[in-house]
């Protein structure tokens, strides 16, 4: 006697494996920050990055900002910012661009801090990347390289590549050893797959990781864009816990806040915790 039911379940199975093949899944591979990414009519596209480190972290930017424009859609260039002790610990966000600064921030419990703004649509129009020399001052010169990296490559739009702590030769994983001074092929693919719009729909694999292509343009570039932005939410105080908003993560070795201003604006911060 013929068994329709057995073979309805074989073809489901033959389906459902073929269709696994295809179009593999991404989970715990792609390593977008949520949907945030900068406005731009074009790629590539420059992100300036203001400088306000002391004279021992300027070489670990200029390597970081030399890595990640590797990415052949975007492009970094430093611009020489106030290096007074006021302007490192208030590390103020500039419109259009990235403020990288370090400072003793305290006991805080993070030794990293990346935060970025976000207009409607997920745009990212400023973002500030703070060192915590509290902790950083006592790292090997590898793990504090591998922290740079990893805090201005946040506010590019990417999140770490993995989440079990494994050590994936990426400055955007967060094993314990902290000693991947440097991004890998799979951080560029995913940058391909954040702002390529020729990737849109395409699956990129490198080893462990991969991304499916999502990228497009925008009507207009936020670093260059003059918008006025709600009272309170350019300049907001979000420099102590307290005012980072919502925790919507927390593994303990990494944290990522979100303040809600309303009507598509945000500021989000992603926090790693002291290693």
């Amino acid at each position: 006697m013929h068994n329709n039911k057995g073979t309805f379940w074989f073809v489901f199975m033959v389906v459902l494996m073929l269709a696994l093949v295809a179009f593999p899944t991404s989970a715990g591979a792609r390593h977008a920050w949520g949907k945030y990414h900068w406005a731009r009519t074009a790629n590539p596209f420059t992100i300036h990055v203001i400088d306000s480190m002391t004279t021992d972290w300027d070489p670990r930017l200029d390597l970081a900002m030399s890595d990640w424009s590797q990415s052949t859609v975007l492009d970094l260039t430093k611009e020489t910012g106030q290096t007074d002790t006021s302007t490192r610990q208030n590390c103020a966000a500039v419109q259009g661009k990235v403020h990288s600064c370090n400072y003793t921030y305290g006991t805080t419990g993070w030794s990293g801090l990346a935060q970025i703004w976000l207009t409607t649509g997920n745009h990212i129009i400023q973002g500030t990347a703070k060192m915590n020399d509290t902790y950083a001052a006592g790292y090997p010169e590898v793990s504090k390289q591998h922290i740079i990296c990893q805090e201005i490559g946040h506010d590019w739009g990417l999140d770490h590549q993995s989440e079990t702590g494994a050590d994936l030769n990426t400055c955007m994983d967060y094993a314990d050893a902290f000693d991947n001074p440097s991004p890998n092929q799979g951080d560029y693919d995913q940058l391909l797959c954040i702002y390529d719009p020729a990737y849109k729909g395409v699956t990129l694999t490198r080893g462990p990781h991969r991304c499916r292509g999502t990228g497009h343009l925008d009507n207009f570039n936020s670093m260059t864009s003059n918008a006025q932005m709600p009272a309170g939410f350019a300049n907001a105080d979000v420099h102590a816990q307290e005012n980072w908003g919502e925790k919507v993560e927390d593994n303990g070795k990494f944290a990522v806040f979100v303040r809600d201003f309303g009507g598509g604006y945000k500021i989000v911060t992603f926090v790693t915790w002291a290693n």
